[in-house]
């Protein structure tokens, strides 16, 4: 089955907002931005400020396709394939920015962090979906 998925590409600087994910089949340890699957009826874009708010309990402004990847994969042993709408966006409180920590995913506890660009570049971690580094360097 093919999962329609949407991610919000918000950055402070060099930094992303991303979760931590682990995989522990490979033991891989990866980044991704945060955001969710398009439910039934949804445009992608409703599906990225309704995630935002359950995920962080906050709001988007600035809100822009970035593009669409096609992201074949295989997660925990088991194999999945998403369609991947992908939106630039601000967090509308600017206060969110300063935090060193945003916390957890709120309805789930999985870690969210700010993380540097330059450190997927150098090859010092792993951020999904394939291809997103390219959409956000122009390589």
């Amino acid at each position: 089955m093919i999962r329609p998925l949407v991610l919000g590409v918000v950055r402070r600087g060099d930094d992303l907002l991303v979760l931590e994910g682990h995989d522990t089949v490979t033991g891989e340890t990866f980044y991704r931005p945060l955001g969710g699957g398009i439910e039934f009826g949804e445009l992608s874009e409703q599906a990225l400020h309704r995630e935002f708010r359950e995920e962080l309990d906050v709001s988007l402004t600035g809100v822009a396709r970035l593009g669409v990847l096609e992201n074949v994969f295989e997660h925990e042993g088991v194999p999945g394939h998403e369609i991947v709408v992908l939106y630039t966006a601000s967090i509308t409180d600017p206060a969110f920015s300063q935090r060193a920590d945003p916390g957890p995913i709120l309805d789930e506890g999985t870690p969210v962090r700010w993380l540097p660009l330059r450190d997927v570049v150098a090859g010092r971690a792993v951020l999904y979906p394939t291809g997103l580094l390219e959409l956000l360097t122009g390589q």
